[in-house]
């Protein structure tokens, strides 16, 4: 233990003793010392102590992001925004849920080590009945904006850390998440802190707004301010009206105007209590008008206001239920109604155009690019770019000239001429990242200051260029794990994962038959049914690709009318399907004494044969092969060579 904290567990212990009042903690705000004071009476925690930050394991902390899922995606640009204005500074940007557990992470290239062991990381527990005094615990407990600044902290573990928080409160008046900003390190004085106060504020209130508005989108919205210069771009207080002409909704700065008595809430007041104007009026008060002549006394005769009022939007006579109505026509076209993956579809379809990056994660073959490049197709980027790069195909020598270009001269082996990297081809478009759990450690950290900076450094360049690109990462890897064993810079995982969608593997699909019929097109002439039925029941390791290769080689060496059996690719034989798996299977010798089509009597009479026990089995080819100890794929290559064919699909030269 160190003199400093020894020093300050003296002050938290005399305060416990003394009260507020305690000499010793008087230079400490009353917000902190009333925090003090909960601890020790409330919490029960003893001011001894010295407790590193909890972190929940990945499970737990799934659990507290699917159910800010929505906010989450909102938030993330306010974050980005935020961050942008302090990276390179020694700050993170955390969010946090309403119980303290933090569900978003963005942090400058400090050592992933040390930002775990400070809590500074993603599922850290912040709440003040665990951690004591901190930035997020105390805005939990008193609903405020404020700085927890080095021995502010109750706990003596966390005196090196500053910590300026936000609340964040949803529509109805809860608080919904809190934003913070923290480092490691920070001057003394508790002053070099008040920026950052600024900026957590201001940025909070934008991501409250753009929640607000997204969850009201399809009400009378209201927006109100002091003065009509920024009426328009930033306003002060939001409502929402539903027809009837009641208060619905509101932000935090409209609820602390209007409900200055809390047995009166600003929620299901009726609009004239609100406003001194009639409701039946509001139409005065569109943005077509300029924004001084929209001013509006506050009921009472307390406050004069400008407003803007935006009318909900017309609802469409008879709304669209089917699915692919609802989706843009290139997402839709992904599923034939797999339940799994349409809810993937559903809510990438909400995310077309936004700004942040998406991680999708699958098996080999899921169709992860087909994923992003359907995401590229419905959003507004659609015109622009759209440039593949697959990290486990490029030589690590070359993938940083191959990403970033070069200007001539600048490494051995570099061309007279300067070329665009990959991330300026896909300028105004998408970069997608295949395989991203392959790219160096290395040029990880330059990757992570392009999607912060939005800028690129060539090789041999001193001036950055200005990018604007929608990235879409894909791995088939855990990286979770990957970050775990230092493989893969944690900071980089938290940018590319702003939302993740999971493809399922082809063996879980329920739309197989659709997936089938797809991939072969239209006036293909279809498949046979007992070759769909054998596609049906197979695991397909390789998922959609292992599929595509299969009917690709069945469309090139089958004849007229639907794919047959016969027609798919022989090394399917090797692999057993799920019906046949645990079952022996025919050894070397029997496959060595498949008989080959020769005029001799063996082959006359094992022809003969076949054909009896097929009308036997009533053609039940299934049945016959498993008497057989053969695959269906092996009979029904037996039989196309010796011409056997079923009574529905006889041809003149057949054995019958």
């Amino acid at each position: 233990m160190q003199p400093f904290q020894r020093a300050h567990i003296d002050t938290v212990v005399q305060l416990a003793a003394l009260g507020a009042d305690a000499p010793a903690a008087r230079s400490h705000d009353e917000v902190i010392r009333q925090s003090w004071l909960r601890c020790v009476q409330q919490h029960a925690l003893d001011p001894t102590r010295m407790q590193e930050a909890v972190v929940l394991p990945s499970a737990r902390l799934r659990e507290h992001q699917d159910q800010l899922e929505a906010f989450l995606h909102i938030a993330r640009h306010g974050m980005e925004s935020l961050y942008q204005q302090v990276a390179g500074m020694g700050y993170v940007v955390l969010l946090t849920d309403a119980r303290g557990v933090t569900v978003d992470f963005l942090g400058d290239l400090q050592p992933a080590d040390q930002l775990h062991r400070a809590g500074l990381t993603l599922g850290a527990d912040w709440s003040e009945p665990l951690a004591g005094t901190c930035g997020v615990g105390t805005c939990i407990s008193t609903g405020q904006a404020l700085t927890v600044h080095l021995d502010d902290h109750f706990d003596a573990t966390h005196i090196p850390l500053t910590c300026t928080t936000a609340p964040v409160f949803d529509a109805t008046g809860r608080l919904n998440a809190v934003l913070d900003i923290s480092a490691l390190s920070a001057p003394q004085p508790k002053a070099s802190q008040h920026l950052a106060l600024q900026l957590v504020k201001l940025f909070a209130h934008q991501i409250e707004n753009a929640d607000f508005l997204h969850r009201f989108r399809g009400e009378w919205i209201l927006r109100l301010a002091p003065a009509p210069q920024f009426l328009d771009v930033n306003p002060d207080y939001l409502l929402a009206i539903d027809a009837s002409g009641r208060v619905i909704g509101h932000n935090r700065r409209a609820q602390l105007l209007w409900e200055t008595d809390p047995r009166r809430p600003l929620l299901g007041r009726p609009y004239e209590q609100v406003l001194d104007a009639p409701f039946s009026e509001l139409g005065r008060f569109v943005q077509a008008r300029p924004s001084d002549q929209r001013a509006v006394m506050g009921a009472g005769g307390r406050q004069l206001l400008f407003m803007t009022a935006t009318p909900p939007p017309a609802r469409p006579a008879t709304p669209p239920t089917a699915r692919d109505r609802r989706l843009p026509a290139p997402l839709a076209a992904l599923s034939g109604g797999d339940a799994m993956l349409d809810r993937q579809i559903d809510r990438a379809a909400r995310l077309v155009n936004s700004p942040m990056s998406l991680l999708v994660t699958g098996e080999t073959g899921t169709g992860k690019e087909f994923f992003a490049k359907a995401l590229h197709a419905s959003s507004e980027r659609r015109g622009r770019p759209f440039i593949a790069v697959n990290c486990a195909a490029i030589p690590e020598t070359l993938i940083e000239s191959e990403l970033f270009g070069y200007l001539p001269g600048s490494f051995s082996g570099a061309g007279p001429r300067a070329k665009r990297g990959l991330i300026q081809e896909a300028d105004g478009g998408t970069l997608f990242l295949d395989e991203i759990g392959d790219m160096p450690r290395p040029l990880q950290a330059r990757l992570l200051r392009v999607l912060a900076e939005r800028e690129v450094l060539p090789v041999g360049a001193t001036r950055a260029v200005a990018v604007n690109i929608r990235v879409i990462a894909a791995t088939h890897c855990d990286l979770e794990a990957l970050v775990r064993e230092g493989r893969f810079r944690d900071d980089l995982y938290y940018r590319l994962n702003g939302a993740r969608f999971h493809l399922p593997p082809l063996r879980e699909r329920s739309d197989i038959g659709w997936v089938i019929d797809t991939l072969l097109g239209a006036g293909s002439g279809g498949i046979a049914p007992d070759a769909r039925a054998l596609l049906m029941a197979r695991p397909w390791p390789g998922n959609l690709r292992e599929l595509r290769n299969v009917l690709d080689y069945a469309r090139a060496v089958r004849g007229e009318g639907p794919v047959q059996c016969a027609d798919l690719p022989e090394w399917l034989d090797s692999a057993p399907t799920p019906g046949t798996q645990g079952r022996a299977q025919p050894g070397p010798t029997a496959a060595a004494a498949e008989p080959l089509l020769t005029p001799d009597a063996a082959t006359q009479a094992a022809a003969t044969q076949l054909l009896q026990q097929l009308r036997a089995a009533h053609w039940n080819v299934s049945a016959v092969a498993r008497g057989l100890g053969l695959s269906r794929m092996t009979l029904y290559r037996r039989m196309k060579r010796w011409g056997i064919v079923s009574p529905n699909q006889q041809d003149d030269g057949a054995l019958h």
